[in-house]
């Protein structure tokens, strides 16, 4: 054991003006980086921020040392090496930061689901203060994956709109040779439970879902989706999202990030002047043509407000969504639904843009970090060597032709691809809902393009009673016919918990497709089925779905080709109307705020309530909060003055 050392050799390059003119916290940083064993002669090069969700502890080899909790942040440690290797290339100084992100699917019908969206908040002001705790840096290189983190890393780098930010999405990974997809895999518990499967079975597919360590999951979900709509509104590199992870393809992108960022530093433009406007109406139009998650929905409007953009609301979307089909078949949508690698082979967000302003649809004169417009992407994309060699590795490997993976809009009813989100309106969400219209199963579908249910009410205030029904371990078990009502589980009740494990089982067992669902609460990007969520106001807001009670009679219309629809109560159990039932009926005598419900998530709900709730992106809108803190004062105060 020593008690002292010889510290660094050599000297700073420091100079008369550096020591009259920068603050001691600067020069204490140049102190701080030699110690940590950089080069002295390097250390007045220009600083650049890599930001990553990276988790884990991985041997050079790959083999685990400390897991991370998902394969989304496991390999982004590559990316981070590989971006600031481009840095120091070019002289520059890389400094590498973290925060981590949980895993939604790991905490599916679990307390963590609790602190799931209040993570990506919690998260996006850490990454924030990273960024301005770095005082020099020229630019940040956000490195992010996943379904919590990666929004919450576009959100970071929007709130830093005078800096040049790029952002790398970390990919997918594949899937498995032979077995079940990461979204399907979910479902094995339920399936086993009602006797659709084998235990045997269950382990066997639970084994080998995930073909490679490191990426986000292989379908189109909150993961997936998130990157197309990073690289929709111009924040990445062209052709970034989804990249096949650990692959060359995929480390080259970090590269040309971290050159983009120095590149914008050389021309003095910053994220703030990518987005835009037009940069946000390409990413909810490009969000529709693909079919992405509905969990964009909370996220899209939460980026817009931390660029300082207008949130755009559910009409706003509803609008786009009507205007343009959906022309990508992945996977959790069909009619095929090929995993997110073929997406990207078959050319990713280039190609659906490529068709989106041949449909006179794109604003392709918003620019990117690139440093070009959509337009001169799009110019030299058709005929680009890398699209020729992407879309013939798809066939080749795969015997897929790309055009059936993303297809050309002229050819999307011939091949019974149908328009994606709708956001239905009635008796039960007066402020709105959303359902993913385009996957609702087929075989329920009325010949007129319209989904009809009505049934009665199975209303429930927990996720672990409702999923218990589902699998026949509470008895009534849930039944085809049935419409589940599940209640309380918004921002207010619980953090807004990801429903899945409901969905993902509705999807899976063979009677799934007869029964409904209803929420306050929200869905995993890979949900499917007529499934009704984000109904506003939530329940423990004073929404009536709060007064429905088992046995009522629900009806449901979605119509997929107008993408409109309704939810409404019809009658009561014992045939009183709905008028009547809303007018006398108190709520739900078991709605409650979940008992376990942190005190941080529980903080997080009464903030987002202020600034919009999940209807404004769950954001913090500060000047709100404020006022309303403040009125809250004077009221309080002005209450004790008339007590004494």
């Amino acid at each position: 054991m020593i008690t002292h050392a010889a510290g660094p050799s050599g000297s700073l390059p420091l100079s008369d003006e550096i020591l009259r003119n920068w603050s001691s916290g600067d020069l204490f940083g140049l102190t701080q980086s030699v110690g940590m064993g950089y080069d002295p002669r390097r250390v007045l090069g220009d600083q650049y921020l890599i930001l990553s969700t990276q988790g884990g502890l991985r041997e050079p080899d790959g083999t685990a040392t400390a897991l991370g909790y998902h394969t989304g942040h496991w390999e982004i440690g590559l990316l981070v090496r590989a971006a600031a290797e481009q840095l120091s290339a070019n002289k520059a100084v890389p400094f590498a930061a973290y925060c981590s992100d949980p895993c939604d699917g790991r905490s599916q019908g679990t307390r963590g689901m609790f602190d799931s969206l209040p993570y990506r908040n919690d998260a996006a002001i850490v990454f924030r203060r990273l960024i301005r705790s770095l005082p020099q840096r020229k630019g940040v290189i956000g490195i992010a994956t996943c379904d919590k983190g990666l929004p919450a890393m576009m959100m970071a780098l929007a709130g830093s709109p005078a800096l040049a930010c790029v952002l790398v999405p970390g990919g997918v990974t594949l899937p498995a040779t032979v077995g079940e997809d990461t979204g399907k895999v979910q479902s094995i518990g339920v399936r086993y439970t009602r006797g659709e499967m084998s235990l045997e079975e269950a382990a066997l597919e639970g084994c080998r879902a995930c073909g490679t360590p490191g990426g986000g999951c292989q379908f189109l979900g909150t993961a997936a989706t998130s990157q197309v709509v990073a690289e929709a509104l111009g924040m990445t590199v062209p052709h970034a999202a989804l990249a096949p992870s650990g692959l060359p393809i995929w480390t080259q992108m970090a590269r040309q990030s971290a050159a983009a960022s120095m590149q914008m530093v050389a021309h003095g433009t910053t994220i703030g002047d990518v987005l835009t406007d037009d940069s946000l109406y390409n990413a909810m139009l490009i969000h529709a043509a693909v079919g992405g998650s509905t969990n964009l929905l909370l996220h899209i409007p939460a980026i817009a407000a931390a660029a300082g953009l207008k949130r755009p609301d559910a009409d706003a979307f509803s609008r786009i969504n009507r205007s343009v089909p959906r022309f990508v078949d992945c996977l959790p949508n069909g009619p095929v639904g090929h995993p997110t690698v073929r997406f990207f082979l078959a050319g990713g967000v280039p190609e659906v843009a490529w068709h989106l302003r041949e449909m006179g649809l794109l604003r392709s004169d918003a620019r990117t970090v690139s440093g070009m417009t959509w337009d001169e992407i799009l110019d030299g994309w058709f005929d680009s060597d890398r699209r020729r060699f992407c879309r013939e590795r798809l066939a080749e490997s795969d015997k897929v032709d790309p055009d059936d993976v993303i297809v050309p809009p002229a050819r999307v009813a011939a091949k019974g691809l149908t328009p994606t989100v709708c956001f239905p309106f009635g008796n039960l969400c007066p402020e709105g809902s959303v359902i993913k219209a385009t996957s609702i199963d087929p075989e329920v579908i009325d010949d007129d393009d319209v989904y009809r249910k009505r049934g009665p009410a199975r209303v429930f205030t927990s996720e672990r009673d409702a999923i218990a029904a589902v699998k026949g371990q509470r008895e009534p078990a849930i039944k085809a016919g049935d419409v589940i009502v599940l209640i309380g589980r918004g921002p207010l009740g619980c953090g807004m918990e990801e429903t899945y494990q409901i969905t993902s089982a509705l999807k899976y067992l063979s009677f799934g497709k007869h029964v409904a669902l209803i929420t306050d609460a929200r869905f995993s990007g890979v949900s499917t089925g007529a499934c009704v969520g984000h109904v506003g106001p939530e329940a423990l807001a004073g929404g009536p779905i709060a007064k429905v009670r088992d046995g009522d009679l629900i009806e449901i219309e979605i119509n997929r080709a107008t993408l409109e629809g309704t939810v409404n109560l019809i009658e009561s159990n014992d045939g009183k109307p709905a008028a009547e039932v809303f007018e006398q009926r108190s709520p739900h005598p078991d709605l409650a705020v979940e008992k376990d419900i942190p005190d941080d998530t529980r903080l997080w709900a009464a903030l987002q309530q202020v600034g919009g709730g999940a209807w404004g992106g769950c954001v913090y809108d500060v000047d709100e909060i404020v006022e309303t803190l403040r009125a809250g004062m004077e009221a309080r105060a002005a209450k004790r003055l008339t007590q004494d």
